[in-house]
């Protein structure tokens, strides 16, 4: 039991190594496309590389089952995305990046109200609201590092949305994770209602199918790497460990985004790291820290 645990930290791990890195990617991308576009390409290219590793359809049982896909589709892979990019039109980076990191808190309270009585890990306890004020504490210490707050009602209240979005997507994959059925196929399954309600938002945010600029090699490596990697991979392997971790434990790992983001900035866009940016990686780990170990001390009684 110890050693699938051991597994689900790997792959929530790897997954936000992935994640943390996508905006080098996603900011050369833009440069061709609008943010919407890179939206359908990646996860288009996702799907498909999903059909391809496992082809075989996935039979649910009733309407019941079918809706946790619909409602996982709709919130994580359309709303969450596209809440995401909207926000960061209207608001700072920074603070999308902080308000984003709430997820891991909106997750718990979900959680507790509709995952409490059936799963056991998922109870929430004092440690974990320690380390999220110290993860939180160092997350704002990394995105503002020195710079003056600017709070834009708008495209906060949007972060703000994306994050309790994230949470409800985090409550269903582990609803989704019970029912026994392969992760590859339950996200393959998940992208393909996602893509659905993209149509839609599609019409609406401007996307033009146009696939000239995928000819660049250098565009087409970076669809490469959002669709294959960050997408394909990184969606089975966040559910995989939603599966063997529960909701909340994985959730935790969202606080390392920011930490990542900062570490390939200096590896390799060679950006300075401040004092106060040094801190709040600090600080943001050792919040993560305390919350995992903590989670484990209680779940071995």
């Amino acid at each position: 039991m110890e050693n699938k645990n051991y597994t689900g930290h790997f792959t929530a791990a790897l997954t936000i190594l992935i994640w943390g890195t996508t905006f080098i990617s996603t900011k050369v991308l833009l440069e061709d496309f609008q943010p919407v576009e890179i939206l359908v390409f990646r996860f288009i290219l996702g799907f498909v590389i999903l059909l391809l590793i496992s082809p075989r359809r996935l039979k649910t049982k009733g309407k019941g089952e079918e809706l946790l896909f619909v409602g996982a589709g709709l919130s994580g892979i359309c709303l969450y995305y596209l809440l995401e990019n909207i926000a960061l039109t209207y608001t700072l980076a920074s603070n999308v990046g902080v308000i984003i990191s709430v997820a891991p808190f909106f997750t718990a309270i979900l959680a507790h109200l509709f995952l409490g009585a059936a799963s056991q890990e998922e109870k929430l306890g004092i440690p974990f609201f320690i380390g999220f004020f110290l993860a939180m504490a160092g997350i704002i210490m990394i995105s503002f590092n020195g710079a003056e707050l600017k709070l834009n009602p708008s495209g906060d209240l949007l972060a703000l949305l994306a994050a309790l979005v994230w949470a409800v997507y985090s409550i269903l994959s582990r609803k989704i994770s019970s029912l026994g059925y392969p992760v590859v196929l339950t996200t393959r399954r998940t992208f393909f209602y996602g893509l659905l309600f993209m149509i839609p938002a599609s019409f609406l945010m401007d996307f033009r199918l146009n696939a000239a600029p995928l000819l660049k090699p250098v565009n087409l490596l970076n669809i490469l790497y959002l669709g294959a990697g960050a997408s394909a991979l990184c969606f089975v392997t966040w559910n995989f460990s939603v599966k063997k971790l529960g909701a909340v434990k994985t959730s935790i790992y969202i606080y390392l985004v920011p930490v990542i983001t900062v570490v390939t900035s200096v590896l390799i866009l060679h950006e300075q790291i401040g004092i106060m940016s040094a801190l709040g990686v600090l600080l943001t780990l050792t919040g993560l820290g305390l919350s995992e170990i903590k989670w484990k001390r209680k779940s071995s009684h």
